[in-house]
């Protein structure tokens, strides 16, 4: 009896290739050099081509923006007669646009939707952002759009919200939150990005540090693994696909062990992304906010 050997991993493109021999060479030179690349690189996401239907998702919704910092925050408002609000928050290199479907649904469903670009994301300014910053963004929006009846959040943003967490009506309990795709150790993000790259450990670990230094904390305290249970929401609904491709679904296992009263739902064949347009899962969290 023969046993079955998984395939081989597909080559990196060349880009990485790149990337990865640049690393090499700096750290070699200086680690400082190669910690400050590595950063900034880290920091910035971005700006994917836009895809033909997100002007779709955006033409019923209002624009606005928010001032940020020295620039600002372009965010979108759809129904605003609906009778509860509810705050979409995208992930890492996404915009306000890619919540078109779930939009669209809360409509039907008579909430009033808002959504917004994070800071250096869609048409918001700026060209580098940190999950501090990001959560800073998502407070200022959530301030402006009143009281919050329940917030969606993917992978990125959803870290930002929960692991800093984002206050919400002024301190008051949100009635309802709903996590997809989301990290559940901050630690870990730094070490695939360093794997992916393929940084030298002494590189790594100055990146750690620095922004435990620039920020005030230790990264694994904005892990939801440690902090998700102390997350102010009435009620919290996780979802993660089995088959997620950047964030792996033990660490959804994770959250789910350390956070009492979780609503914890696997889905399969999905991914990191179509989860948050699959007609099944919208469902669930038009369930789940009533």
């Amino acid at each position: 009896m023969t046993t079955a050997t998984a395939p081989p991993p597909p080559p990196a493109p060349p880009v990485l290739k790149l990337l990865r021999l640049k690393f090499r060479l700096l750290a070699a030179v200086s680690t400082t050099l190669a910690f400050q690349s590595a950063w900034r690189l880290f920091t910035t996401p971005r700006r994917l081509p836009v895809k033909p239907w997100e002007a779709a998702a955006l033409a019923d919704a209002r624009r606005f923006t928010v001032p940020f910092g020295k620039g600002h925050l372009t965010a979108y408002e759809w129904n605003p007669a609906g009778r509860r609000t509810v705050l979409l928050v995208h992930g890492w290199e996404h915009r306000a646009s890619f919540w078109g479907a779930l939009a669209q649904v809360l409509v039907e469903a008579g909430y009033r939707v808002v959504a917004f670009d994070g800071p250096a994301h869609g048409a918001s300014s700026g060209r580098r952002t940190t999950l501090p910053m990001f959560g800073e963004a998502i407070q200022l929006v959530a301030d402006q759009a009143g009281p919050v009846w329940g917030v969606v959040a993917h992978s990125f943003g959803a870290a930002a919200t929960a692991g800093l967490p984002v206050h919400f009506n002024q301190g008051q309990l949100l009635p309802r939150l709903v996590l997809l795709s989301v990290p559940g150790s901050t630690p870990a993000v730094f070490q695939r990005f360093a794997e992916l790259v393929r940084l030298p450990t002494k590189v790594a670990a100055r990146m750690t540090r620095y922004a435990e230094a620039r920020h005030g904390r230790r990264a694994e305290s904005f892990s939801l693994t440690a902090v998700g249970h102390q997350v102010p929401a009435a009620r919290a609904l996780l979802l993660h696909d089995r088959a997620d491709e950047t964030i792996p679904f033990h660490e959804a296992e994770d959250i789910a062990r350390s956070w009492p009263g979780l609503d914890f739902r696997p889905t399969a064949g999905l991914g990191h992304n179509r989860i948050m347009r699959d007609p099944a899962v919208l469902q669930q969290i038009i369930g789940f906010l009533m």
